[in-house]
This record gives C-alpha cells, sequence and structure tokens, in this order.
C-alpha cells in the first residue's frame, strides 16, 4: 500500500514512534498531521535511544522527506530545540518541511493551559500543560498565529496585536502576567527566520508526492480514546489522531488512504485523568508499569496501567477503520503473575459492549475479564511467529478474535529488530 496511516487505538503512548521508525524505512514521506510536542515518541535502534516530541519519526533517514502539517500546532522555539538535541547527537542529514498554515504555539497559551487546570481542580484533565488545548481553541476562534505568518513582518504585527488584545484581557481576568508586544513580536520574528528553509505549503508537497505514486506513511499523536470528537471526553486531546483527521491535517483528499494500521499495546496504559475501567494497582501494576517503563516521554510522569480492553480497543478500530493491528511491548508481559483480557462490561447491572458516551457512566462500567494462561519465557530473541511461546500465541490469537482484526506486527523489544512480521 502506497499510503498508510498509523494511528494509536488506546489512550496514547502506545509504541507508535518505534512502528513508525520501522515502516518508514521503505517509506518515501512521513507525515506527522496533528497534535503538537505535547505528545512524545521514543525510537531505539543500534543501541540509542531517541525521543521526539515535534518532529516526525522519519527524520533519522537522510532519504525520507519529513512533514510537520497543518493539522498540527508548532512550538517553534520547541521545534529548534528538539533539532539542536538532534544534531548534539550526530543527526545532522534530514529533509523537514514545516507548514505554512501550522498553527503556532505561543507563550500566552503555556501560561492559559497552566491556569485553567488549575481552576479545575480535582476535575482537571491532566494536560501537559504545553499550551496545545488554547492554541487549537484559538485556532478555531480564527485569533491564531500560523508559522506563515512568522515570514511576513507587517502580517505578523497585525495578527499578533489583535491576538494580544483579547489574550491580554484573558490573562489579566486570570491574574496572570501579560505580555508586551515588541519583545515577543521579535522573539517569533525571529523563529520563523531560523526555520524559513523548512517552511512550504506542504498540501501541495504531498499532492505531489501522491502524483508520482510515492509512499507516503501518516503518523498521528495519542491515540483514538483521547480523540476530541470520539474519545472520552472531556478526558481527551485537542485533536482527532484517528485517521479520519488526516485529510483534514494535510490537505489531501480521503480517497488517497490506502490503509490504518492500529497500534496497540499488549496492555493499556492511560496518563492523566479520565475513566479506566481495567485499571491495576499494587504490585501486578508496578511489575507492568516497571518492566514496560511506563513514564511519560515528555513529562516522565508515572502511567495509570491495566489489563487489555478490547471493549475499548474494539471501539477505536471501528471509528479509525482499522484494517490490522501492531501489538507492542509484548514482551513485558512476559513473566507477568496474572493474565486478563477485558471482552465486556458490567454498567449498572447491565453487560454492555460499548463506550459510553459521558465519563459519568463509563466511570461505573466495570470488566468483565477472561482468564490467559501465563507465560514465562524471555521473547526479546523472537523473530517469527512461530518462535512465541504456545500462551503467548494464544494471548495474540484471542485479541484477533475478540477484535475481528488480524495482527500484522508483534514488537518484543524496543529495537527496530525486535519486530515480528506475523503476515
Amino acid at each position: 500500500m502506497s499510503r498508510l496511516v498509523v494511528v494509536g487505538v488506546q489512550w496514547g503512548d502506545e509504541g507508535k514512534g518505534k512502528m513508525t521508525d520501522y515502516l518508514a524505512q521503505n517509506s518515501d514521506v512521513v507525515v506527522r498531521y496533528q497534535g503538537g510536542n505535547n505528545a512524545g515518541h521514543t525510537i531505539t535502534f543500534k543501541g540509542q535511544k531517541y525521543a521526539l516530541q515535534s518532529i516526525p519519526s522519519g527524520i533519522f533517514n537522510p532519504t525520507i522527506k519529513n512533514v510537520m502539517a497543518n493539522g498540527m500546532v508548532i512550538n517553534p522555539k520547541a521545534v529548534l530545540e528538539e533539532l539542536r538535541r538532534l544534531n548534539d547527537m550526530g543527526i545532522t542529514d534530514y529533509r523537514l518541511f514545516i507548514s505554512d498554515r501550522a498553527s503556532v504555539v505561543m507563550p500566552y497559551h503555556l501560561a492559559l493551559d497552566g491556569a485553567y487546570e488549575g481552576i479545575k481542580g480535582s476535575n482537571m484533565i491532566g494536560t501537559t500543560k504545553k499550551g496545545i488545548g488554547p492554541a487549537y481553541a484559538d485556532k478555531y476562534n480564527r485569533i491564531g498565529i500560523r508559522i506563515g505568518d512568522l515570514l511576513d513582518r507587517d502580517y505578523f504585527a497585525l495578527r499578533l496585536r489583535e491576538a494580544l488584545t483579547v489574550k491580554n484581557m484573558e490573562l489579566r481576568m486570570l491574574g496572570l502576567d501579560t505580555f508586551d508586544f515588541e519583545p515577543l513580536f521579535e522573539e517569533f520574528i525571529g523563529y520563523g527566520q531560523s526555520l524559513s528553509s523548512y517552511i512550504c505549503d506542504t498540501s501541495v508537497l504531498l499532492n505531489d508526492e501522491v502524483k508520482n505514486d510515492s509512499k507516503i506513511l501518516f503518523e498521528g499523536a495519542q491515540g483514538v480514546m483521547l480523540c476530541v470528537e470520539h474519545g472520552t471526553y472531556p478526558f481527551v486531546t485537542s485533536s482527532s489522531p484517528a485517521s479520519v483527521g488526516v485529510p483534514i491535517g494535510t490537505g489531501i483528499p480521503p480517497k488517497y488512504i490506502d490503509r490504518a494500521l492500529g497500534i496497540c499495546k499488549a496492555y493499556n496504559t492511560r496518563v492523566g485523568a479520565g475513566a479506566f475501567p481495567t485499571e491495576l494497582d499494587g504490585d501486578l501494576a508496578d511489575y507492568i508499569r516497571n518492566r514496560g517503563r511506563e513514564f511519560g516521554t515528555v513529562t516522565g510522569r508515572p502511567r495509570r496501567v491495566g489489563f487489555l480492553d478490547t471493549v475499548a480497543l474494539r471501539y477505536a478500530c471501528h471509528i479509525s477503520g482499522i484494517d490490522s493491528l501492531a501489538i507492542m511491548l509484548f514482551d513485558v508481559l512476559s513473566g507477568v503473575g496474572e493474565l486478563k483480557i477485558c471482552t465486556h462490561y458490567e454498567l449498572d447491572g447491565k453487560r454492555i459492549d460499548f463506550v459510553p458516551s459521558t465519563v459519568n457512566a463509563y466511570s461505573r462500567c466495570k470488566p468483565i475479564y477472561t482468564d490467559m494462561p501465563v507465560w514465562t519465557e524471555d521473547i526479546s530473541s523472537c523473530r517469527t511467529f512461530d518462535e512465541l511461546p504456545a500462551n503467548a500465541k494464544a494471548y495474540l490469537k484471542k485479541i484477533e478474535e475478540l477484535t475481528a482484526t488480524p495482527i500484522d506486527y508483534v514488537s518484543v523489544g524496543p529495537d527496530r529488530v525486535q519486530t515480528i512480521a506475523v503476515k
């Protein structure tokens, strides 16, 4: 397939970075179509670990075109810092393209993000406080700054003055420091100059690549269960990580998307607040968390851990039109003392097979499990499906059965080579 979307089908942190990096080796273009530097991708190869936040996962291959598309909200300062970190690690030969229509994360967005979280108290969303939500809100309020604006002094001055009229009023209402026009203007004009060689109309670039039948890999941030449209609202991100976000986030028609690969951990994790029916605590949760290194790439926060939830997984696959799955961090389950898969929920005494639309109802859902046999063998060196222990195979086959979705890949370790191509 020439155009493949890689979609997280849980609450994010599924291992999309590794699979995107793995699949990018046979791609011409890698595109990030939504989100910002609130989402990290950790990639490991040749014994070296790289943490990306905004930049697409194909950046390590000098032949790949890496596109930060219009659906993203981009912090220029953070992008420049990320490029400097890559340079310090010896990654200097790359091809990067940044959409002139992508929205800019401004300093006042970070201030507002933190303030809004504080106001919510015990009902806080658990954002990374990177300003992503306020930046998307300004985009839809039509007072946002776009990357292309930073290349035009007169137009950027006009747009920034208009934005500050509103944002400074908002900041004062919240008791926060306001921003002066001049230093903010000069700072971001400077960022525009530093990034100018990367900025272009990426929709033109991508449509030309489609015409040339290039192999294009689309990667999102977070996961479908955090989709602002279909996720566990309001405990969601501010964009749509689902495959339906690709056309609007890149400027290419839906008909040019060939296939969607769902990236799914062998268990569940969640960062921040919100309902999590299969959540575990105690020694079992600690075992999985520590073996899976379940701490946020961006924040370092410990992730909440739970058994695999196939009710949520089926829903996410349905919403995003998933054709096949990649099961990640499968090696983490080796040696676990107890193993279950959630097949249904019980809501107010009734057995259900759907994700309720309100967090109030979803928080009352109790998981209905099927017990699965465990295995103790180290599977990190397995390179084919047949090499896996019988109980590990049974676990994978149960996922296929419960989701009616075939598994194409199984990850048994963080390195590129620790990937089993099942089909």
